[in-house]
């Protein structure tokens, strides 16, 4: 396995971040998340361009994205494989132990693990933890992930793959590393970003090929929904066959097929869209 780290590959007995760094002792650092099929990377520019809005919001500098997209590129063809996830970690580098930071510079570090395709259905939970719609890091898709480890464990405890959570009025957000969707009447409906949730790259993509509407949606809505899905960068678009102790028989539904339909032919048409 060879993983780039700032600024060429690394064998990954000797590819090491200090234990200063402060993505490691605050989390203060970003990630994106990209499908790589057979070597190519899916919608990187889009990718790209959030990786950049996290980092402003972080106050981070600005990543170098003509050397992420070398990073890229050096990671996949040094780590052939049918289906990965790469991983691209930017931090705020080496600095002291507490909040503010040190004068090194940011640390980037590409990664590539091997995946298999998702099963077309799958179950979740939801936690009674509420996102914060007004957070300092709502939108953010930031390393300071333990809110969201303590909430994938319990679904995984429950027998689920993914745990949903409201936000602080009630309203449903997002799962920990997925958007979500639901059919009403025919209609498919997913919360606004308002909502807390991240702008999740396959969301985005699932709205503008199927004409999802965004609203917001109660919590409860999980409990009457027709059919229920969810998208992120490796499941696509997932449906969802139980929540909580509700089975949604059939899943997926004909209007949640038809939208993975969509998704695979319209992504297999366009890499970067």
């Amino acid at each position: 396995m060879r993983i780039w780290l700032d600024g060429g590959l690394r064998d990954l007995e000797t590819a090491r971040v200090s234990v200063f760094d402060h993505g490691l002792t605050v989390g203060d650092g970003i990630f994106e998340t990209v499908k790589a099929v057979d070597g190519r990377p899916f919608a990187l520019t889009r990718h790209l361009d959030r990786l950049t809005t996290s980092a402003r919001g972080l106050g981070l500098p600005d990543p170098d994205l003509d050397e992420v997209r070398r990073a890229c590129a050096a990671v996949l063809e040094a780590n052939p494989m049918p289906l990965g996830r790469l991983r691209i970690t930017y931090t705020g580098g080496h600095g002291p132990l507490g909040s503010d930071r040190g004068e090194h510079g940011p640390t980037l570090v590409v990664a590539l693990g091997e995946t298999t395709r998702r099963p077309d259905a799958t179950a979740v939970i939801t936690v009674p933890w509420p996102r914060n719609e007004r957070g300092a890091l709502t939108g953010l898709k930031t390393t300071s992930y333990a809110e969201n480890v303590v909430a994938l464990a319990r679904a995984h405890h429950e027998g689920g793959s993914e745990a949903l959570f409201g936000n602080t009025v009630g309203q449903l957000c997002e799962g920990t590393g997925s958007n979500v969707f639901v059919v009403l009447d025919g209609e498919i409906l997913t919360p606004p970003l308002a909502s807390g949730c991240l702008a999740g790259i396959t969301r985005a993509l699932t709205v503008e090929w199927t004409g999802a509407k965004e609203t917001d949606l109660p919590l409860d809505v999980l409990a009457r929904a027709d059919e229920i899905f969810l998208t992120s960068t490796l499941r696509d678009v997932q449906a969802v066959h139980r929540v909580d102790d509700r089975e949604l028989a059939g899943a997926p539904g004909p209007v949640t097929a038809k939208a993975m339909r969509i998704f695979d032919e319209r992504a297999g048409q366009d890499l970067d869209p």
